[in-house]
Protein backbone atom coordinates (compact mmCIF):
# COMPACT_ATOMS: atom_id res chain seq x y z
CA UNK A 1 0.00 0.00 0.00
CA UNK A 2 1.05 3.12 -0.97
CA UNK A 3 2.79 5.49 1.80
CA UNK A 4 -0.10 8.54 1.80
CA UNK A 5 1.11 12.01 2.22
CA UNK A 6 -1.46 15.16 3.81
CA UNK A 7 -0.94 18.56 3.79
CA UNK A 8 -0.40 18.05 7.67
CA UNK A 9 2.62 19.63 9.48
CA UNK A 10 4.43 20.34 6.17
CA UNK A 11 7.32 22.38 6.94
CA UNK A 12 8.02 25.17 3.66
CA UNK A 13 11.14 26.88 3.87
CA UNK A 14 13.10 29.38 1.18
CA UNK A 15 16.57 29.74 0.03
CA UNK A 16 18.44 32.39 2.80
CA UNK A 17 21.59 32.48 1.10
CA UNK A 18 23.99 30.79 -1.90
CA UNK A 19 27.48 29.46 -1.45
CA UNK A 20 30.27 30.34 -3.41
CA UNK A 21 30.48 29.17 -7.35
CA UNK A 22 31.66 25.99 -7.56
CA UNK A 23 33.11 24.96 -11.13
CA UNK A 24 31.80 21.98 -12.58
CA UNK A 25 34.54 20.61 -15.26
CA UNK A 26 32.31 17.93 -16.27
CA UNK A 27 29.14 15.49 -15.44
CA UNK A 28 28.92 12.02 -16.41
CA UNK A 29 26.12 10.71 -18.72
CA UNK A 30 25.56 7.59 -15.98
CA UNK A 31 22.70 6.95 -13.37
CA UNK A 32 23.33 8.83 -11.75
CA UNK A 33 25.57 11.29 -13.04
CA UNK A 34 28.24 12.16 -11.70
CA UNK A 35 29.77 16.13 -10.86
CA UNK A 36 33.40 17.00 -10.76
CA UNK A 37 34.43 20.01 -9.38
CA UNK A 38 37.73 20.64 -7.85
CA UNK A 39 37.81 20.47 -4.15
CA UNK A 40 34.25 21.60 -3.83
CA UNK A 41 33.82 21.43 -0.13
CA UNK A 42 30.05 20.36 0.17
CA UNK A 43 28.93 17.97 2.67
CA UNK A 44 26.91 15.15 1.74
CA UNK A 45 23.05 15.50 1.91
CA UNK A 46 23.49 19.07 0.76
CA UNK A 47 21.52 21.49 -2.26
CA UNK A 48 23.01 22.84 -4.46
CA UNK A 49 21.37 24.43 -7.79
CA UNK A 50 22.91 24.32 -11.25
CA UNK A 51 23.81 27.45 -13.91
CA UNK A 52 24.83 25.69 -16.95
CA UNK A 53 26.30 28.00 -19.30
CA UNK A 54 27.13 25.67 -22.49
CA UNK A 55 25.14 21.95 -22.52
CA UNK A 56 23.48 19.89 -20.33
CA UNK A 57 20.10 22.32 -20.19
CA UNK A 58 18.21 19.77 -18.53
CA UNK A 59 20.32 20.29 -15.22
CA UNK A 60 20.27 24.17 -15.59
CA UNK A 61 18.25 25.70 -12.69
CA UNK A 62 17.43 22.97 -11.35
CA UNK A 63 17.86 22.81 -6.87
CA UNK A 64 18.71 19.05 -6.79
CA UNK A 65 20.48 16.71 -3.83
CA UNK A 66 24.18 15.54 -3.37
CA UNK A 67 25.05 11.92 -2.63
CA UNK A 68 28.50 10.73 -2.17
CA UNK A 69 30.94 13.38 -1.81
CA UNK A 70 34.40 12.75 -2.52
CA UNK A 71 37.26 15.88 -2.56
CA UNK A 72 36.19 16.53 -6.35
CA UNK A 73 33.01 14.83 -7.30
CA UNK A 74 29.58 14.51 -6.19
CA UNK A 75 26.73 12.13 -7.45
CA UNK A 76 23.27 14.32 -8.37
CA UNK A 77 21.05 11.90 -6.18
CA UNK A 78 18.20 10.17 -8.19
CA UNK A 79 19.08 11.69 -11.42
CA UNK A 80 19.72 9.61 -14.66
CA UNK A 81 21.93 11.92 -17.06
CA UNK A 82 22.51 9.19 -19.54
CA UNK A 83 18.57 9.48 -20.31
CA UNK A 84 17.79 12.17 -22.75
CA UNK A 85 20.62 14.77 -21.32
CA UNK A 86 23.03 16.45 -23.33
CA UNK A 87 26.77 16.65 -22.83
CA UNK A 88 27.58 18.51 -20.59
CA UNK A 89 30.49 21.83 -21.21
CA UNK A 90 30.37 24.52 -18.97
CA UNK A 91 28.51 25.70 -15.90
CA UNK A 92 28.76 25.63 -12.04
CA UNK A 93 26.87 24.93 -8.68
CA UNK A 94 26.12 26.63 -5.41
CA UNK A 95 24.94 25.69 -2.15
CA UNK A 96 22.05 26.75 -1.39
CA UNK A 97 21.20 27.43 2.31
CA UNK A 98 17.16 27.14 3.53
CA UNK A 99 17.21 29.63 6.35
CA UNK A 100 13.55 31.09 5.74
CA UNK A 101 10.72 29.45 6.96
CA UNK A 102 6.91 30.03 6.46
CA UNK A 103 4.12 30.14 8.95
CA UNK A 104 1.52 31.59 7.45
CA UNK A 105 0.93 29.29 3.65
CA UNK A 106 -2.46 27.64 4.34
CA UNK A 107 -2.91 26.35 0.31
CA UNK A 108 -0.28 25.28 -2.57
CA UNK A 109 -1.91 25.28 -6.43
CA UNK A 110 0.64 24.41 -8.78
CA UNK A 111 -0.44 24.95 -12.61
CA UNK A 112 1.02 24.07 -15.82
CA UNK A 113 3.52 21.74 -16.58
CA UNK A 114 1.88 20.09 -19.41
CA UNK A 115 3.09 18.87 -22.53
CA UNK A 116 3.16 20.88 -25.40
CA UNK A 117 2.86 20.06 -29.17
CA UNK A 118 3.89 21.01 -32.04
CA UNK A 119 0.84 20.99 -35.21
CA UNK A 120 1.95 20.36 -38.78
CA UNK A 121 0.09 18.82 -41.60
CA UNK A 122 1.91 17.39 -45.03
CA UNK A 123 0.34 18.45 -47.92
CA UNK A 124 -1.02 15.33 -49.13
CA UNK A 125 -2.04 14.33 -45.61
CA UNK A 126 -6.12 14.73 -44.87
CA UNK A 127 -5.54 14.77 -40.81
CA UNK A 128 -3.02 17.06 -38.90
CA UNK A 129 0.09 15.62 -37.22
CA UNK A 130 1.44 16.24 -33.50
CA UNK A 131 5.05 15.69 -31.88
CA UNK A 132 5.64 16.85 -28.19
CA UNK A 133 7.65 20.26 -28.61
CA UNK A 134 8.37 21.88 -24.97
CA UNK A 135 6.27 21.93 -21.32
CA UNK A 136 4.42 24.81 -20.52
CA UNK A 137 6.08 26.88 -17.27
CA UNK A 138 4.66 25.77 -13.88
CA UNK A 139 3.41 28.13 -11.22
CA UNK A 140 2.84 27.36 -7.82
CA UNK A 141 0.45 29.71 -5.97
CA UNK A 142 0.57 30.17 -2.50
CA UNK A 143 -2.18 31.52 -0.24
CA UNK A 144 -0.75 33.10 3.01
CA UNK A 145 -2.02 34.86 5.72
CA UNK A 146 -1.47 38.47 5.93
CA UNK A 147 0.92 39.79 8.33
CA UNK A 148 3.82 42.50 7.11
CA UNK A 149 5.52 41.68 9.99
CA UNK A 150 6.11 38.28 8.96
CA UNK A 151 9.97 37.51 7.96
CA UNK A 152 9.49 34.98 5.74
CA UNK A 153 7.01 37.59 3.88
CA UNK A 154 9.27 40.24 4.20
CA UNK A 155 12.22 37.96 2.48
CA UNK A 156 9.53 36.87 -0.44
CA UNK A 157 8.65 40.29 -1.47
CA UNK A 158 12.06 41.50 -1.92
CA UNK A 159 13.22 38.76 -3.65
CA UNK A 160 9.89 40.09 -5.92
CA UNK A 161 11.48 43.44 -5.88
CA UNK A 162 14.68 42.42 -7.24
CA UNK A 163 13.01 39.91 -10.03
CA UNK A 164 14.99 36.99 -7.89
CA UNK A 165 15.16 33.38 -8.00
CA UNK A 166 14.83 31.95 -4.78
CA UNK A 167 14.92 27.73 -4.26
CA UNK A 168 11.98 26.10 -2.52
CA UNK A 169 11.69 22.62 -0.40
CA UNK A 170 8.90 21.36 0.95
CA UNK A 171 9.20 18.89 3.93
CA UNK A 172 6.21 16.38 4.50
CA UNK A 173 5.41 15.08 8.37
CA UNK A 174 6.62 11.40 6.53
CA UNK A 175 9.56 12.83 5.50
CA UNK A 176 9.60 13.06 1.64
CA UNK A 177 10.67 16.09 0.32
CA UNK A 178 10.00 18.86 -3.17
CA UNK A 179 12.39 21.09 -4.01
CA UNK A 180 12.11 23.48 -6.85
CA UNK A 181 13.29 26.34 -8.00
CA UNK A 182 11.74 29.52 -9.30
CA UNK A 183 10.56 33.62 -9.22
CA UNK A 184 9.05 34.94 -6.57
CA UNK A 185 5.78 37.24 -7.34
CA UNK A 186 4.64 39.08 -4.31
CA UNK A 187 3.38 42.37 -2.51
CA UNK A 188 1.15 42.55 0.49
CA UNK A 189 -1.79 43.43 -1.18
CA UNK A 190 -4.38 42.14 1.51
CA UNK A 191 -7.63 39.93 -0.39
CA UNK A 192 -10.47 38.99 1.32
CA UNK A 193 -14.26 39.21 2.26
CA UNK A 194 -16.11 40.56 5.12
CA UNK A 195 -15.62 38.82 8.53
CA UNK A 196 -12.94 36.10 7.05
CA UNK A 197 -9.31 36.08 7.47
CA UNK A 198 -6.89 39.17 5.57
CA UNK A 199 -4.90 36.65 2.95
CA UNK A 200 -2.41 37.71 0.10
CA UNK A 201 -1.07 35.63 -2.56
CA UNK A 202 2.65 34.54 -3.36
CA UNK A 203 3.53 32.92 -6.65
CA UNK A 204 6.51 31.05 -7.88
CA UNK A 205 7.38 30.19 -11.47
CA UNK A 206 9.06 27.41 -12.02
CA UNK A 207 12.68 27.13 -13.30
CA UNK A 208 13.60 23.99 -14.45
CA UNK A 209 11.61 21.13 -13.38
CA UNK A 210 11.01 20.27 -9.55
CA UNK A 211 12.31 17.34 -8.02
CA UNK A 212 11.06 14.95 -5.16
CA UNK A 213 12.92 12.94 -2.64
CA UNK A 214 11.25 10.06 -0.79
CA UNK A 215 13.53 10.59 2.33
Amino acid sequence: MADVTRWVKVAVAMQSALGANKTISAVTLANPGVVSSTSHGISDGAYVVYTVTSGMQQLNGRVLRIDNPATSTWEIEGVNTSSGYDAFVSGYANEVTFGTSFSTLMEISPTGGEQQFITYRILHDDVENQIPSVKAATVYTFRSLWDPADAALVAAETASDQAAKRAIRLTFSNGKIYVFNGYIGFNFAPAGTAGELVECTLTITAQGRGKAYAS
